[in-house]
Formats: C-alpha cells, structure tokens, sequence
C-alpha cells in the first residue's frame, strides 16, 4: 500500500468527491495516477485557490480515505466546473474535517520528506497525487486526530455551503 495526498483546487471538485465517493483524474500521462490501487491511502488536500477566497484560506488536508477500485477509463467523460476528467477510481472516505477546517499544511511541510525545498513546496501541488512515504503518512494522520469526524456527519454540511462557480454571460 501507498499514500498519497489527493490534491483538490475547486470546490465544485469537493463537492463532486464527496458525493460521488470517487475520484477523477483529467487527461494526463503522470506516473503516480498510473501506480494508484486498490488499497492505497489518500489525505485528500484542498488548496488556497480552492474555495475561492485564497486571502482567507489555506492549503489544508481535510479528508482521508483508502482507494477502492483501480483507475479505469469512463466510457463518457466526467466533467467538473467546466473540466473533463476522462478516468476515475472508487475510494472510501474514512473521515473528513468540517468545512472550511483541517489541517494546515505549510507548517508541516518543513517536517515533510516529499517537500523537499521548503521554499518551492507549494509547486508539487500542481498535479492530481504526490506520493507520500510512511514517515509523513504517519504525521499527516497524526495531524488529523481530533480535528476529523465521520464523513456523513460532515458531508451534509459541504453539498449545501458549496455552489457551482457562475459562468460569465457570453457576449456578442
């Protein structure tokens, strides 16, 4: 088994994880989507742009949840706040902060081996998973005791706070 932080940047996204109990990637060829399986660990991670306020919000783990399924092409692509995602994987959510809560990450990443250069950490961000090894697995979870609750008692919470991102009106 391996982990990972599942890295989100919408909230629509959010809203869709956790409704769905799934996870969709978009078209790419990273490696570390390729390697994910049945049983790996996710710390699900939403970045400041995520809630549309990044002066307010942080980069914070907020969910953990195990990978129950292999990553499979959708005969349809899925799309999410105006993005396709053309491939998913079922996962298990284990426990979830309260909304807008969590655990921040810039203070841990100083403590944390798959950042490597704490001055550029927040660049690794930029892709769907970034492979975690046992020692920060161990400390994110450790992080997450106390501040997680059962997911159906929090997802309720989630599915009415967030709204789909309005389009602009097209104008000729």
């Amino acid at each position: 088994m391996t982990a990972y932080l599942l890295i989100l940047g919408e909230r629509e996204a959010v809203a869709w994880v956790l409704r769905e109990s799934r996870m969709a990637f978009p078209p790419t060829r990273r490696s570390e989507v390729n390697r994910l399986t049945a049983g790996d660990d996710l710390f699900v991670l939403t970045t400041r742009g995520c809630w549309h306020n990044p002066a307010r919000d942080r980069t914070r783990i907020i969910d953990t949840a195990r990978v129950t399924s292999e990553v499979t092409a959708y005969e349809e692509p899925v799309t999410i706040a105006g993005r396709e995602f053309t491939r998913g994987c079922g996962i298990a959510l284990r426990s979830l902060a309260p909304y807008l809560t969590g655990v921040e990450l810039a203070p841990l990443v100083p403590r944390l081996e798959a950042f490597p250069d704490a001055r550029s950490w927040s660049i690794r961000l930029r892709r769907p998973l970034l492979e975690l090894g046992a020692p920060d697995a161990a400390l994110l979870a450790h992080a997450l005791d106390g501040v997680t609750r059962e997911p159906a008692s929090v997802i309720p919470d989630y599915l009415s706070l967030i709204r789909p991102v309005r389009q602009a009106p097209v104008l000729d």
